[in-house]
């Protein structure tokens, strides 16, 4: 079939455009901000080497994010490994002898959880020729429905998927090209940073509606998620600014998202715009969405009113994923412990420390907090942590931009995403790409693409020596 380009490319990639120029995206004012003096933290901090507190494990093999945490009873062990079991699971389409695991699809984009999540790391995007497994596309078109949520495209809903059942249409096959943008150093070393294009080809039910808005996303490391949910609420309110009040250029916001158990509108912290209130809908959610499992929290298959063939497709049951076993899968994503750091005391990992912070890095990534109580989880309550996050909404400029509003959310508004477990992405998912849809080939790449509120962070790091370079990138290694 024809293929289509994606209609709203220009639009989140403006300051990105062109496929060789000579400057970064949004080139630097001459008189970009300097590096200013404070005070130094060039030491190591009480319990900076355990980062998740009591929860941390000492591992830091290809394995170190598939552990429980590191206080976890033995008795607790147990509905661990139950939803592990279900995690790594590969379910099968209906009807199938394993009526335990059956009901795939009829669209799905993996086959399991851990397709997306290999040893709960962090995916990466398609490269030339290869499915989009752990690379997913939203939709949605203009507007918002009753609860402020995205209003799905009307021909394929909120999601593409590239795979399914026999009988049924794949919805789309998902491409990405590349070209590179050069640009340099304020001491003449140059660098290249990749800039993805996003090409939809064979839509089985033809083009998108002209207005919809797409993002594309990389499935995200498993590991301290619920520590995350345990930071209290008062504590991400007090640390945001919408407006700017203290004069900083950062603004962090709370997203507010629907909570379909509770039935109101409540703080998001989970997903890559904060539009999950927590991680039982953010487990149903992404069982609905990328593998067709339905849920007493997301019960309808992922099929339009439009896709008859999806609509007919036998089921797995009412729902597949039952909630006795979402339990267990929600139990698990809770208490998956966090690597400890090494080299915490190394004199070039405390330079790089100092570095960040005077860069302006905590801005948005705040190093450290202390958990309150969550409820049916007292291992992972009153923990002091490290994950290197605000869990808040941030403007990062046209560059990153998907132009897709979520919730509150808008389409230049990403939440902070948590930096520990950094410098083991490499061992554990065998790769190192970073940022909302994997474009960054490096945590260097990363911060280059940074604009909006953290743009002043960014020139600062471009101004850097490239000894505090070095040091700086040591330092985010170790996290």
């Amino acid at each position: 079939m024809r293929h289509l380009l994606l209609p709203l490319l220009a639009l989140w990639l403006a300051a990105s455009a062109c496929s060789s120029e000579e400057s970064p995206p949004q080139s630097p004012p001459d008189d970009g901000p300097e590096i200013p003096e404070g005070p130094r933290h060039d030491f190591v901090e009480p319990g900076e080497d355990q980062p998740g507190g009591a929860t941390t494990v000492t591992d830091t093999s290809r394995n170190a994010f598939t552990h429980p945490a590191g206080n976890l009873s033995v008795e607790r062990r147990s509905e661990f490994n139950v939803g592990e079991a279900f995690f790594e699971a590969d379910w099968f389409p209906a009807p199938n002898s394993r009526t335990d695991r059956d009901g795939l699809g009829p669209l799905y984009n993996a086959v399991s959880c851990m397709e997306c999540h290999q040893r709960n790391g962090r995916g990466a995007p398609p490269g030339p020729s290869e499915r989009a497994s752990s690379l997913l596309v939203r939709l949605s078109i203009p507007g918002t429905d009753s609860r402020g949520a995205p209003v799905p495209e009307p021909t394929y809903g909120d999601q593409l998927q590239s795979r399914a059942v026999s009988g049924v249409s794949p919805e789309v096959r998902v491409e990405v090209r590349t070209s590179e943008q050069l640009g340099a150093f304020e001491d003449g070393v140059s660098y290249s940073l990749q800039v993805p294009e996003y090409v939809l080809l064979q839509l089985a039910h033809g083009p998108l509606r002209p207005d919809t808005r797409l993002s594309p996303r990389v499935a995200q490391p498993m590991f301290g998620l619920g520590l995350l949910a345990a930071v209290p609420e008062a504590t991400l309110l007090e640390w945001a600014d919408p407006d700017d009040a203290n004069g900083d250029g950062i603004s962090g916001r709370p997203n507010r998202v629907w909570n379909k158990r509770l039935g109101e509108t409540v703080l998001g912290r989970f997903g890559w715009k904060a539009n999950q209130p927590d991680l039982e809908h953010q487990n149903a959610g992404a069982m609905a969405g990328d593998m067709g499992i339905t849920s007493p929290l997301a019960p309808d298959e992922p099929c339009t009113a439009t896709q008859a063939e999806c609509l007919a497709a036998p089921n797995g049951g009412t729902p597949e994923l039952e909630a006795r076993k979402l339990e267990a899968l929600t139990f698990y994503t809770h208490v998956i412990g966090v690597p400890a750091r090494q080299g915490v005391d190394a004199a070039e990992t405390l330079r790089g420390k100092d570095v960040f912070h005077r860069v302006g890095c905590t801005g948005c990534h705040r190093p450290s907090m202390v958990t309150g109580s969550l409820e049916g989880y007292p291992e992972l309550s009153g923990q002091r942590i490290w994950p290197y996050t605000d869990l808040l909404l941030h403007d990062l400029g046209e560059g990153l931009a998907d132009g897709r509003e979520d919730f509150a959310a808008s389409g230049q508004e990403w939440r902070t995403p948590p930096l520990w477990g950094l410098g083991l992405t490499a061992t554990v998912s065998g790769h190192t790409r970073l940022l909302h849809d994997g474009r960054a080939r490096s945590v260097m790449e990363a911060i280059l693409w940074h604009g909006g509120e953290a743009e002043p962070a960014r020139e600062r790091f471009r101004r850097l020596s490239g000894e505090d370079r070095a040091v700086l990138l040591t330092f985010l290694n170790s996290l």
